[in-house]
Parts: structure tokens; sequence; C-alpha cells
């Protein structure tokens, strides 16, 4: 046992997108805007789902959870990412990064869990219809909800923890936009190998039986599809399938090229396009192919949308009356 934390460096230095000077404004102006549209996005949501009873669908009740998800996951990792773009650089403490390690951790893997449920729900409702009210009760999805968010949490304690507990003698310079596993693990001064493999089984684990459960959950609902004897209800069903597919490869495929590789060290700036695209662009997407492109999403949100504007009328009148 270690009689002392040998660890000498207090704070890192997150170096962000410093080799893009000259782009540094537009950049924060994309990010920016793709962030409040992602939360904005994804409160609407939860707001349409919970005031609709017509969204008491299990599918619509996954899709609330993962909104709610996909605003804290982002927001674990945008703001600060926005930061090193207005000061060219972003101060952070030990503490501060291991639990912005840990949230991204904790949210990806439930994002993971949540996604293959998602697919297997799907898989239920166009493969098994007869059988779909019994084997996605309530309490089922209840369990499947639960079962996701607690596998998240634990998760993400084995990473953090590790990293931890690894010595930093300096440098202290992230050559990233957050603290995230692969750039930690090169500052170390101490052995890593141990560390790398535990993360490495882990991703595996959580990743790839993810990934290949809602691929093999997919693979079926396109066979149930091609057997649809009406070419209108085929392309409408594929269509839907195969954008919720479309993002779910973007996600698990930037992941798994991430955290599911050899312990070579690849370019920092390859490293950060890949990480762009699971922090930020698929919480963009998901509600976007997720919702948007649903018809009982969108005739709900329009009767939500008129409630709201007539109670606000009404309101405008009485107003107006009592002045």
């Amino acid at each position: 046992m270690k009689s002392q934390n040998l660890s000498t460096v207090t704070e890192f230095q997150l170096l962000g997108f410093q080799n893009l000077l000259e782009w540094q404004t537009l950049l924060f102006i994309i990010f920016l805007f793709i962030y409040f549209f992602t939360v904005t996005g994804n409160i609407v949501i939860i707001v349409v789902v919970s005031q609709n009873q017509q969204l008491h669908a299990p599918m619509y009740r996954f899709l609330k959870h993962l909104s709610f998800l996909e605003i804290w996951y982002t927001s674990t990792i945008v703001p600060l990412l926005l930061a090193t773009l207005v000061s060219q650089g972003q101060a952070i403490s030990f503490h501060a990064c291991i639990a912005q390690l840990y949230f991204f951790v904790f949210f990806g893997a439930t994002e993971c869990f949540l996604l293959a449920v998602m697919a297997y729900d799907r898989y239920l409702a166009i493969c098994s219809p007869l059988y779909y009210s019994f084997l996605m009760s309530p309490e089922i999805c209840t369990k499947l909800v639960a079962i996701s968010w607690l596998t998240g949490v634990g998760t993400g304690f084995l990473p953090s923890l590790m990293i931890s507990r690894l010595d930093f003698c300096g440098p202290n310079q992230i050559n990233h936009f957050f603290c995230d596993l692969p750039p930690l693990m090169q500052l170390s001064c101490s052995s890593v190998y141990v560390t790398e493999m535990v993360i490495f089984i882990l991703s595996i684990a959580v990743l790839c039986l993810c990934f290949i459960l809602t691929l093999v959950s997919y693979v079926f609902i396109v066979s149930s599809i091609l057997r649809i004897p009406s070419a209108s209800g085929r392309m409408k069903t594929f269509s839907t399938c195969g954008s919720h597919l479309a993002v779910v490869t973007i996600y698990y495929g930037t992941m798994i090229s991430m955290y599911v590789r050899p312990s070579a060290h690849p370019s920092p700036d390859i490293n950060k396009i890949i990480s762009v695209f699971y922090t930020v662009v698929t919480p963009l997407l998901n509600p976007v192919i997720y919702s948007l492109r649903n018809k009982d999403f969108k005739d709900a949100l329009r009767k939500v949308m008129r409630r709201n504007c007539g109670i606000y009328g009404v309101r405008m009148k009485e107003n107006l009356f009592i002045r």
C-alpha cells in the first residue's frame, strides 16, 4: 500500500481546440447553438410526453428518460468546451476533472443501456405485437429503466476510481476539451497497464454488448419490415427504423473506435473530432430522430402548443379587460 499520495498535480489545463485559433469564435457559436437546441429539444420532449396521455406507451417513457439523460450528458461536456473556446484553454481542478470523468462515463453507459432497451422495445412492437403489452408492461418498463440507470451509476465508478489513484507529476496540459480517459492516462507518470486493461474490458462489456443487442434487434426488425405486403407501409417503417439505426451506429461506432482499441495513441486532433460526435452531435440528433420524425409525437406537440397558446391568449384578454 502507498503510504502517501504521490500526485503533485492539483489542477489540469484543458487545451481544447488551440490548434484552430482562427476558428475559435465560429466554433463557439456553432457549439453554443447546438447546445441550446439540444437542451431545448429534449426539454420539449419531456414536457410533451408528460402532458399528453396518448404518449404514455413504453417507447415514449423510454424517450423521456433518454431526453432527461441527454440534457445532463451534454451539460457535462459542452459548457466546459465553450469555456475553452472563450479563454483559449481552461483550468480545472483535479477533483473536478475526476468528477467530470465519472459523470461522462455514468451518462454515456446509461445511454448505451437505454438505446439497447429502446431497440428491444421496437423489436417487440414490430416482431411480436400480440405479446407486446405483456412483455412491455409498465412494471417491466420501470425495471428496465431502473436497471439502465443503476448499471450506469456502477459503470462510472471503476474508471474514475482507477484514474484518481494514478500519479500525475506533470505536465498538466490535457490536449482535449474535457477530462477523457485516454489523455488522462497519457499524462500519468505511473504504470497505466492495469488501468488500460480494465477500461478496455469494461468498454467491450458495455459498448460492444449493447451495440450487438441493438444491432440484433434491428436485424429482426428489418427482416419483419421486408415481409410487410404494403410498399408504402414498408417504406414508412423502414425510414423511421433506418434513422434510428443511423444515429445508434454513429454513437456506438465513435465510442467503440475511441475506447475499444489497442493502446496505440492516435492523433489528439482525431480524438477530438471523434469525441465531438458522441458528446455533441448525437445528443442533438436523438430528439430529432426519435420525436420529430414521429407522427404521434408531432400531433401531440401541436396539441400542447395550441393548448398553451390558448391559455396565454385567455390570460392576455383577462389582463386587458382588468385594465
